[in-house]
C-alpha cells in the first residue's frame, strides 16, 4: 500500500509552488485542466462505465448510482465549470481591508490560500475535477480521497488532469490522488495535524460522522440537506408550485432537493390537494401530519424520523403550520442549517423568516435548487458548508483562502522610550 504519510508530505511539499503562481498562470492551468478533460472524455467515460457496471452488480442504486453516472452532457458541465472557475477573480492576494491607525501603520487584511485541502467524498466523480480546479484557483494543493464505487473514474480525471499540470511544469502532487481506500488509511490521513490544514467531507450522514470523530485537523462539513419549503399564508399558489416541483422533482438525489413541505393552515386546504395531485404525478410518495392526511387521502403517516430524514429520492414529508413561527420552530427543530425556502407576497413575513433562521442558504420566492455554487456565482464548488467556521455555504474559491493581517510602517516602534540612540 501507498504510503499515506508520503504523498501528503508531497503535496506539502507541492502547495508553496501552486501558492506562488499569479492570477494569469492559475487561469491558464484551470482552462488546459478544463481542455485535458475534453481531450480524454472517451477515457473517462469508459471507465466510469465500469464504475457503474460494478456498483450496479454490489447493489448500488437510487441517488448514489445517479452521483456516479457520468455521461456526454454531465462532463460538458464538468468542463464548463472549470472553465468558470478560471474566470472568478484571484481571491489570492485581495486586500479585504485597509486602514490607517493613530500610530501610522497601515494594516491591510489579506487573502492567502489555506495550503494542503484532504476532500473526501463517495460517489462523486465530478468533484475530483471541481475540487482540483478550485483549490488551484486559491492557490491550495488538494487530497483527494474518492469512494471505491467511483476510482476508476476519479482516477481517469486524476490523470487528465495531471497532464494539464505537467504541461505548466507544475508538479503532479499538487493534485494527489488516494488510491488506498482501507478505512485506515484514511484515518491516518485524518490524523495528519502537522501537513493538513483542512478536510472537507462530501457524501452520507455515515462520512461525515466518520471523519469528524476521526480527524485531528480542522474539518468543514459538507452535512446533509434537509431542505424546507414553507407555504405562507400570503404566498402566490402558481409560484409556490412551482418552487415545490422544481424543488423535489428536478433531482431528488441531491442536497438541495426539498425533504419537507410546510403549509400555512390559511391556504393548506386549497394548495395541499393541487400540490399532492402534481407531486403525484411524478412518483413522489407523501408522507403527512394528521391535518394534511385529513386534507389529502391515502398519505402515510409521517413519523419524527421522516421530518429529520434527508430522503434523496421521491419522498416528501409535509405539516401543516398555524403560523410562520410554527414552521420556523418545525425547521430549528428538524433542519440540518442547509437551505430553507418561503413562498410569500409578504415582504415582513419573508424579513422575519430570513432573520429567524440561521441556515447557510435562505430563499425568499426561488427554488432550493439554486442553492449551489454554480448558480451563485462561484462557478463550481467544493461544497455546502453547514459548519458555521471561516466559510458557511456553498464554497468556491475564496472560501478556500483565509484572511491574515500585513502591516506596513515607517520605522514606528510601540514603546517610544525603546528607540536606540
Amino acid at each position: 500500500m501507498t504510503d499515506i504519510r508520503e504523498l501528503a508530505l508531497a503535496c506539502r511539499d507541492a502547495a508553496p509552488v501552486v501558492a506562488m503562481l499569479d492570477a494569469s498562470a492559475k487561469r491558464a492551468l484551470v482552462l488546459d485542466m478544463a481542455l485535458a478533460l475534453e481531450r480524454h472524455q472517451a477515457t473517462i467515460l469508459s471507465a466510469n462505465a465500469q464504475d457503474m457496471q460494478h456498483a450496479s452488480e454490489r447493489g448500488v442504486q437510487g441517488a448514489t448510482l445517479d452521483r456516479l453516472r457520468l455521461d456526454a452532457d454531465r462532463m460538458e458541465s464538468m468542463v464548463h465549470a472549470l472553465r468558470e472557475v478560471s474566470a472568478l477573480p484571484d481571491p489570492v492576494g485581495q486586500v479585504t481591508r485597509r486602514e490607517v491607525l493613530p500610530s501610522g501603520v497601515e494594516v491591510q487584511r489579506v487573502r492567502i490560500p489555506l495550503g494542503v485541502i484532504v476532500m473526501i467524498y463517495e460517489a462523486r466523480p465530478n468533484v475530483t475535477a471541481d475540487a482540483a480546479a478550485l483549490c488551484v484557483m486559491a492557490g491550495n494543493a488538494v487530497i483527494l480521497r474518492g469512494g471505491s464505487e467511483a476510482i476508476r473514474s476519479n482516477l481517469a480525471i486524476a490523470a487528465a488532469l495531471h497532464q494539464a499540470l505537467r504541461a505548466h511544469g507544475l508538479p503532479e502532487a499538487v493534485v494527489t490522488v488516494v488510491e488506498d481506500l482501507r478505512r485506515d488509511s484514511m484515518v491516518e490521513l485524518l490524523q495528519l495535524s502537522d501537513i493538513v490544514d483542512l478536510a472537507i467531507p462530501r457524501g452520507g450522514e455515515g462520512l461525515i460522522r466518520f471523519v469528524t470523530e476521526h480527524a485531528r485537523v480542522p474539518v468543514i462539513k459538507h452535512y446533509k440537506g434537509v431542505c424546507h419549503l414553507y407555504v405562507d399564508r400570503a404566498a402566490d399558489p402558481g409560484l409556490a408550485l412551482n418552487l415545490l416541483m422544481d424543488g423535489k422533482t428536478s433531482r431528488p438525489g441531491v442536497c438541495n432537493a426539498l425533504e419537507t413541505l410546510l403549509v400555512h393552515r390559511d391556504v393548506a386546504g386549497e394548495f395541499l390537494p393541487r400540490a399532492a395531485a402534481l407531486l403525484r404525478e411524478r412518483g413522489v410518495e407523501l408522507r403527512g401530519d394528521d391535518a394534511t392526511r385529513t386534507l389529502v387521502p391515502n398519505v402515510h403517516e409521517a413519523s419524527d424520523d421522516d421530518y429529520a430524514a434527508e430522503f434523496l429520492d421521491l419522498i416528501l414529508a409535509i405539516r401543516v403550520v398555524d403560523t410562520i413561527d410554527d414552521a420556523i420552530a418545525h425547521i430549528r427543530r428538524y433542519g440540518s442549517d442547509h437551505t430553507e425556502v418561503i413562498a410569500t407576497r409578504d415582504e415582513s413575513a419573508a424579513r422575519h423568516f430570513v432573520k429567524a433562521l440561521r441556515s447557510a442558504v435562505v430563499m425568499v420566492n426561488a427554488s432550493s435548487r439554486f442553492s449551489d455554487g454554480s448558480q451563485l456565482g462561484l462557478g463550481a464548488e467544493i461544497g455546502i458548508s453547514t459548519t458555521r467556521l471561516h466559510a458557511y455555504g456553498p464554497m468556491g474559491a475564496e472560501s478556500l483562502t483565509i484572511e491574515r493581517f500585513v502591516v506596513r510602517g515607517e520605522g514606528q516602534v510601540r514603546h517610544p522610550e525603546s528607540r536606540m540612540g
